[in-house]
Order: C-alpha cells, then structure tokens, then sequence
C-alpha cells in the first residue's frame, strides 16, 4: 500500500478535498495547527500533505517568520494545495517521499503529518527519516485514524464496497484505520529514538452535504479505478453509498470521529 499516494490522480483529489475534506479531515486538522503552534517552531516541514487541508490551517496558525514546506508523493494533491496560497504567502511546497525526505539532517523544528503515516511501508524507518531532518529537541506531530470499528463512517464505506464487488472488495478502505492501535504507534516512535505520548481525538460532524460526502467516499480514493476496470458506473455507488450513510448514521448523516494524536520528541545530542 505504499504506492497508494501515487493513484490519488485526475479528478480524485479534487474530490477527496470537495467531498471528503470539510467532512473528516478539517476539523482534525484544525486541532493538529494549534498543536503545531503551541510548539513555537520556527522551521515546519509537512510530510504526506494531500490537497493542503492541514498546510492552509498551519500556516495560518503559525507565525508569518515561521518557515513552513509542504510535500506530498503525488504531484496531483500538489496541484490542488497550491491553490490554497497567494503567492505571496512564505509556503514552499515540493514533491518529496517521506520515507527519502530531501533535506538536509537537522533541518526543521517541527514535522508533521495528518493522515499520512498509515500508508508508510515502515513505519519505523519513516520516524526514523522524520528524526533525521529534525533538529535536537524538535517534534514529530501526527495523526492517525483509530480502528474501523470506532469511525462508522468508514464500516459504511467498506460494506458498501463488499455490496458491489461481492467476490473480491477492494481493500482500500480499510489501510486508512490499519494503524490504529496507539501502543504500536509508540513502540514504533520509540524504536526510532524519539520520546512519545498521545491523546486520543474524538470529532462530531453533520454531514450538511450527504450526496458530496457521497461522492468524495466514492471518487475521492483510488476504488473509482477499480470500479472503471470492472466497468461499474460511479453513480451507481455513489447512491447506494449515500442511501447506507443516512440509513445508518440518519438524515443528515451525523459522524462521529475517532483518531489518536502523537506527539514525538527527538532528544537533544550530547555535548
């Protein structure tokens, strides 16, 4: 699933940002830049950034001085974060690999992901490469989604999904809650040499746009290429998704969400 970055292409981030983006990323996000501020970094650098739902929020809650670089694997989810600066805003943002960043060791204050360490192939190795770029005494901040079991929404998305391809579902929308046991998350910060703790982070939000959030769970991620291989038209589960939303969760949908926030501190070198 490391790849799976690269597949967020043509319509499917403006998708996952319209329909998806107010819905179950933007209030998280809001909670992560207020996180990152209170950390008083002088230097950012967001790894896994998407279409720029937290890297808008950062920026507007760090201080103008404060440096701030945006990177995502797919150029695609770059597009649609760059429209969300003037061009006069202090935003540098760049195609990079988090698990290969291409900075220089010490070079940040703060890292920080939303919803993006799930989709590393080693995690490990990437909180590793996160604390290489980082200076002594900065932060590693993230998020993650807790279990399936705890984020309806996503049980929804995954039984509509078992409804149109009885024999063979794809598996994507279960990577996103994959990392989803805290006690893994640190043992895995600690193996990387960083000093860790968590809160957990639980949401509500009504769905005030059901048919969009419809639409974002269906086109936003990479099951509308399966579905175009199997010949399935969008609309088709876009309806059904839609119908099992307010079936289950009412009219208008009501989430509630469910995440773990990690705070992780590399420690300062000996002298």
């Amino acid at each position: 699933m490391a790849e799976a970055p690269r597949f967020f292409t043509g319509d499917i981030p403006r998708h996952y940002d319209e329909g998806l983006g107010p819905w179950i990323f933007a209030d998280a996000a809001s909670d992560l830049a207020r996180r990152a501020a209170a950390l008083a970094p002088a230097s950012v650098l967001e790894s896994a950034a998407g279409t720029g739902i937290l890297s808008r929020r950062l920026r507007d809650a760090l201080p103008a001085s404060a440096r701030l670089v945006v990177t995502d694997l797919s150029p695609a989810m770059l597009d649609v974060a760059r429209t969300k600066f003037a061009a006069d805003e202090a935003v540098d943002v760049a195609q990079a690999d988090a698990m290969s960043l291409p900075f220089p060791g010490a070079s940040f204050d703060l890292v920080v992901c939303q919803f993006g360490v799930m989709f590393f192939p080693d995690k490990v190795d990437a909180f590793r490469e996160a604390a290489r770029v980082l200076r002594p005494g900065g932060h590693l901040l993230f998020n993650s989604w807790a279990l399936m079991r705890d984020n309806a929404f996503a049980q929804v998305a995954q039984a509509v999904s078992e409804q149109v391809f009885p024999e063979d579902p794809p598996g994507f929308y279960t990577y996103p809650f994959s990392y989803g046991d805290p006690a893994q998350a640190l043992s895995d910060l600690s193996q990387a040499g960083l000093v860790a703790g968590h809160a957990e982070l639980c949401l509500r939000r009504e769905v005030t746009d059901p048919e969009g959030f419809a639409r974002g769970l269906v086109q936003g991620n990479p099951i509308i290429a399966e579905l175009a291989e199997r010949g399935i038209a969008p609309d088709t589960v876009v309806s059904a998704m839609r119908e099992e939303l307010e079936a289950r969760l009412g009219t208008p949908p009501v989430l509630d969400l469910k995440a773990h926030v990690f705070t992780a501190r590399k420690p300062e070198t000996a002298r």
